[in-house]
């Protein structure tokens, strides 16, 4: 996945996708050399689902909801239930980080596939909060904005690991 934050062009659809690919890519490029033993461990004792390995669980399965459930309205594989509610995050602090890598841009070519062929406008099947059926449009910005968010705390999170800092 290329990391760039400039659009070949300066259309909706460009800006959104752009924004999303260097989100995504910009949590890839984070894990990056980090030792496998480093992430499953959660260093902050308030956090302690607060793993690079759940993170990256947590962004797979993010996508997967809100394009796959949501957007498609597929039949929902989330690991996630009532009970545990934060169930991706423990399975992300148990499996091997490659393995959650390679399944994330696995995953991430196939939604790149989707929204290429589908409008912007076009609403998801399923509805959210109050009956409400957003567009993906919608879920190509809320994507941007968790991913980001998130990879604020994968950057801690990595500092924290090995003192690796930068962009």
């Amino acid at each position: 996945m290329t990391r760039t934050d400039m659009p070949p062009a300066w259309d909706q659809r460009s800006l959104l996708t752009t924004f999303l690919d260097y989100a995504r890519a910009t949590a890839v490029a984070k894990c990056a050399g980090l030792a496998p033993e480093d992430a499953g461990r959660a260093p902050l004792p308030g956090s302690p689902l607060m793993t690079l390995g759940g993170l990256i669980s947590h962004l797979r399965w993010v996508e997967y909801y809100w394009f796959e459930v949501v957007f498609l309205g597929a039949e929902s594989r989330v690991p996630w239930t009532e009970e545990d509610p934060d169930r991706e995050m423990r399975i992300g602090a148990e499996r091997p980080l490659t393995e959650l890598l390679a399944e994330y841009e696995e995953q991430s070519a196939r939604y790149r596939d989707l929204v290429a062929a589908a409008d912007l406008s076009a609403p998801a099947r399923r509805t959210v909060r109050d009956g409400v059926r957003v567009t993906l449009g919608w879920v190509l910005m809320h994507l941007i904005e968790e991913t980001s968010r998130h990879n604020g705390h994968v950057d801690v999170l990595r500092e924290l690991a090995d003192g690796t800092t930068g962009d």
